[in-house]
């Protein structure tokens, strides 16, 4: 009887323990777990080089009604992100998009946030955003949202930080680390790159990856970054 007195209090003391264990677990985050969750730590500001989204292999682009985009660096997104490399999604469905809540910005975002898919899918996007990204943001309008994705690309001026280390879109190749030293000049922070191929195999610039605070203005440190790898030397296309 006292040996199984003695085992009941063993097991009760261990299911206390594993009890203790589990509430102290820090939470995962994972893009599937709470996709509705509004709670982030950062934003990943992504920028597209237009000329390797339209060189890339087995890829076409389409231009916007206004016309061929200017040679710079377009707005893919500016996306909440965990610390832990996860992010949350969709997190808000009864504030869908609404285009006249960014009638004032449409000439700018035609210009710097344009859609370079086929066939050009054009409001879309921006919709497509907003419901993914912006409904999980600390922005309350879509307005502020879009118009600070406009302000991050005003301060970051990433071809300019490029074509000041004589760093151009020429065709040429360039080493990826020289482009990231040159962007860090620029903004105090390194920044990832992302690389795709053309037809001929080549690794070509194709997003820059930008870490923003969670008030969607300030510019962070990476606290994780991406998964991928460009080559040494990269190619920066024409546009």
């Amino acid at each position: 009887m006292e040996k199984v007195s003695m085992m009941i209090k063993l097991l009760v003391v261990l299911c206390l323990i594993g009890d203790a264990l589990c509430k102290s677990k820090k939470p995962h985050h994972h893009p599937d777990d709470h996709p509705t969750s509004s709670t982030f730590d950062f934003f990943y500001f992504v920028q597209q080089w237009p000329g390797a989204y339209c060189d890339a292999k087995g890829k076409k682009c389409c231009f916007p009604g206004s016309g061929k985009p200017t040679t710079d660096f377009s707005i893919h997104g500016l996306w909440p992100n965990y610390n832990d490399g996860g992010y949350p999604s969709n997190c808000d469905n009864t504030k869908p998009f609404d285009e006249s809540e960014i009638e004032e910005l449409e000439s700018r975002l035609e210009k710097d946030w344009p859609s370079l898919a086929c066939p050009n899918i054009g409001t879309k996007f921006w919709a497509h955003e907003w419901n993914k990204h912006g409904t999980c943001s600390s922005f309350s309008s879509q307005q502020e949202y879009f118009q600070a994705g406009l302000d991050l690309k005003d301060q970051t001026n990433l071809l300019q930080a490029l074509k000041d280390a004589n760093i151009e879109p020429n065709d040429e190749f360039y080493n990826v680390e020289d482009m990231k030293e040159a962007i860090k000049e620029k903004i105090g922070y390194y920044p990832w790159i992302e690389c795709n191929r053309d037809s001929d195999g080549n690794s070509q610039l194709y997003q820059v990856y930008i870490c923003v605070d969670a008030n969607g203005k300030d510019l962070i440190k990476c606290p994780v970054l991406p998964s991928g790898n460009c080559a040494s030397r990269v190619q920066f296309p024409k546009f």
